[in-house]
């Protein structure tokens, strides 16, 4: 697959409604139109072998324990304690290669092993680390990717709360600290963090295909688009940063006062 060739499937699965995103093949994308030189065959693999591995699990665990021991045991996947800021663990090849990655990264691999097998499994947006939110008879329990697919007991989601700067009253509500997100939510999520990774280096270019893939995968939301201008202004790519920003002001006319004020800087550059 070319670059071009993994845009055309993200921009597919920006038009498809949320319940039929196609986590793991758009996620695979992603990983292509950064690098087309690699086989995505290991991350297919992963997977496949995740949903007959959970199969035969379910008929004798209960789905939190059949999904962590599948994942964690039988496949091996963890979080990577010990070169964290490696962009490699945010790429679901690299990471099925390596068995190991964040937990954003982790997760599309639990979540399209879950749903392959009938579980109701979703993605929890929590404040500075990824979770998991599994539905089971006696309730939803969070599962922490990063940690071997582990439960995650509520007083310590409120804690992880407070130490994320959420106040005391918002760290106590359960259902808002669970609340579940889209498959486009948790892969967007995931791009974000390889853009404000790539922001933070001054690796411009990889950024800018981080916000491009966000674009794609969101066509209706102006915020990666303004992305894409900021990281073209890096380059001293002026007028493809220009491009961008009026992009962000059709898509919304609530961007129109940023992208305007954005874009007469970068004028000002040009002349």
């Amino acid at each position: 697959m070319s670059r071009e060739e993994a845009e055309s499937a993200l921009l597919a699965a920006g038009a498809a409604a949320d319940g039929d995103f196609p986590l793991l093949e758009a996620a695979i994308a992603c990983a292509i139109h950064e690098d087309p030189s690699r086989d995505p065959q290991a991350a297919h693999d992963l997977g496949a072998v995740g949903v007959e591995r959970l199969t035969q699990r379910l008929k004798q665990e209960s789905p939190e324990e059949a999904l962590a021991e599948t994942m964690a045991g039988d496949l091996r996947l963890g979080g990577d304690l010990f070169t964290y800021e490696d962009p490699d663990n945010a790429d679901v090849i690299a990471v099925a290669e390596r068995r190991k990655g964040l937990a954003v990264a982790l997760g599309v691999f639990y979540l399209h092993t879950a749903r392959r097998c009938a579980l109701t499994v979703a993605g929890v947006d929590f404040p500075g680390h990824f979770l998991l939110r599994i539905e089971t008879e006696e309730g939803p329990l969070a599962l922490d990717p990063f940690s071997e697919g582990r439960v995650v007991l509520p007083s310590e989601l409120t804690r992880r709360a407070l130490h994320a700067g959420l106040t005391p009253n918002v760290a106590d509500r359960l259902d808002r600290l669970m609340a579940p997100v889209s498959d486009r939510a948790v892969l967007l999520r995931l791009q974000n963090t390889i853009y404000a990774r790539a922001s933070q280096a001054r690796d411009y270019p990889r950024a800018e295909r981080a916000a491009l893939r966000r674009a794609l995968l969101d066509p209706n939301d102006h915020r990666p688009w303004l992305d894409v201008a900021a990281a073209r202004e890096g380059q001293g790519a002026l007028a493809g940063s220009l491009e961008a920003l009026a992009r962000a002001t059709e898509l919304d006319g609530g961007a129109a006062l940023a992208a305007r004020a954005q874009r007469e800087r970068v004028r000002l550059q040009l002349n």
